[in-house]
């Protein structure tokens, strides 16, 4: 059995959505995926951001989620971060690029 269980996570991530709003979550399918999501994330190197009783990457995902250290967002915002996130990508690029200063070297 999953402890904390689907209905549980549900409520936690659910808990900031004011009334009249739309859940953040509306199945357990919702909470499945955003979970393997974070453990690849985990997988691939991202560190653990609580410290649960086991120390495998789904079940650090599902702390992480219950425990709302990591927020679940829909498609769109997911794409708007992305976005965002190259915007700072290439602003800290060309900013790198303009503090070079070219060297000849000289013979």
């Amino acid at each position: 059995m999953i402890h904390p269980s689907y209905t549980e996570i549900m409520k936690v991530v659910n808990s900031e959505v004011e009334p009249g709003e739309e859940p953040v979550v509306n199945s357990r399918y919702s909470i499945v995926l955003a979970t393997a999501k974070r453990a690849r994330q985990l997988i691939d190197g991202a560190p653990a951001l609580c410290e649960g009783p086991c120390n495998k990457p789904l079940s650090i995902a599902v702390e992480e989620v219950y425990e709302g250290k990591v927020k679940i967002v829909g498609d769109d915002e997911e794409e708007a971060g992305r976005e965002e996130t190259e915007k700072i990508e290439n602003a800290v690029k060309e900013a790198a690029m303009s503090d070079l200063v070219l060297v000849e070297e000289s013979e």
